[in-house]
């Protein structure tokens, strides 16, 4: 009998210290795709009910170089940030320090005096719906984000400053049409709202209210390399005759800095499924980031889009919410909760299916014609894998 007791515990003690199974690898999935494409790196991950269920990273971190990417390598998300913003913004609502409905002139006027009525008037929800009529990325704006006087201000400081540039200038395009204009200087604004509601830099917030209460301990903002170091995939350009050029370090490396609320994060595959796995929870799941009503609020479709020209397999019609847009695919039973992000060297795309609590992510370190394609073919073999017999 005392055999068979200390048998039985050595089984117990076994079985408390046995590993959790490991995610399934994708790398098998995604190595055709990324030699298909020609893509220097591809790295993809799914969440099912809140656990990361698989993962894969494949390629090389600088094309031409044999460092090789890992799973837990950073990654640049581009415009999927916006799902962040929308999210800070709803964290000031829950707490009383924003509505939906304040405008620019109520939050920002005290500081920047002469905006026209019109513009002053548009909300915090127009902006994030991309309803504003704030006007789309042109040549004057690039000379806002780019101007050199930049450097002699802070990131908070020169976000009021083209905001005022433009504000006191321009008149939105439409008002209260319910159109659909999709607009990065709108998260800017939307981002100097929140720093002024908050008190705090949206930067801060990002690490504050979000990486570190996900625990997404690879997340920044910015270029995703350590400056003189291939520690991560850098991004990549192709030029009109397809020349591959490597942009790891420095300002060419990504887009200026107060751009951050419209498009800076990075992480690891595996935390930007962390994110968008809590995405598909609906807020059942801590952490309690938003009251489980402000989320569904930001999920759901304000505007209707029409998408000219679609590519085989993406959407032709779908809708726009706070930070998220909604479409149904031809391999998809319903709309989606999806976002693309680019800053021109890198790519990133997420679907979320709140029904099925399921969520995936792709992303490569290239821009151009190459990565939506590619990360689309892995959306949809993921998607049909995952969704099979459920």
């Amino acid at each position: 009998m005392r055999v068979l007791f200390t048998f039985l515990a050595m089984l117990f003690a076994l079985n408390c210290t046995a590993p959790a199974l490991a995610e399934e690898n994708l790398n098998t999935i995604l190595d055709p795709i990324r030699a298909k494409y020609q893509l220097p790196a591809l790295a993809a991950a799914v969440v099912k009910d809140g656990k990361l269920v698989a993962a894969g990273a494949v390629g090389v971190r600088v094309s031409g170089r044999d460092a090789l990417v890992t799973v837990d390598d950073r990654f640049h998300l581009g415009s999927d940030t916006k799902a962040m913003t929308a999210t800070l913004a709803g964290m000031l609502v829950d707490e009383g320090k924003l509505r939906w409905d304040s405008t620019i002139s109520e939050v920002l006027g005290p500081v920047i005096p002469g905006l026209r009525p019109r513009f002053g008037a548009i909300t915090l929800r127009e902006l994030l719906s991309h309803t504003s009529g704030v006007a789309a990325d042109n040549d004057e704006i690039g000379r806002l984000y780019f101007d050199a006087d930049a450097h002699d201000h802070s990131l908070t400081d020169w976000r009021l400053r083209m905001i005022k540039d433009w504000g006191s200038k321009h008149d939105p395009s439409f008002g209260n049409s319910g159109k659909f204009q999709y607009a990065n200087l709108g998260y800017v604004i939307a981002g100097a709202m929140i720093e002024k509601a908050s008190g705090k830099p949206w930067e801060r917030l990002m690490f504050e209210r979000i990486y570190m209460p996900l625990d997404l301990k690879t997340a920044g903002l910015g270029a995703q390399a350590t400056f003189g170091e291939y520690d991560a995939p850098v991004g990549h350009r192709v030029d009109d005759k397809g020349k591959v050029t490597p942009f790891p370090w420095g300002q060419p490396a990504d887009l200026p800095s107060s751009l951050g609320p419209a498009g800076l994060a990075h992480m690891s595959i595996k935390d930007f499924a962390t994110w968008a796995g809590w995405n598909a929870g609906e807020g059942k799941r801590g952490p309690a980031l938003v009251k489980p009503e402000t989320l569904k609020r930001i999920h759901q479709p304000v505007v209707d889009m029409e998408i000219k020209n679609p590519k085989p397999g993406t959407p032709k019609t779908g809708s726009y919410a706070l930070g998220w847009g909604l479409s149904k695919f031809d391999w998809s039973d319903k709309p989606l909760l999806t976002h693309n992000g680019s800053n021109g060297m890198n790519f990133a795309s997420v679907i979320v299916d709140v029904d099925r609590d399921l969520a995936i992510v792709v992303a490569t370190n290239i821009g151009g014609p190459r990565a939506d394609p590619a990360t689309l073919e892995v959306m949809k073999t993921l998607y049909a894998k995952y969704t099979r017999n459920m």
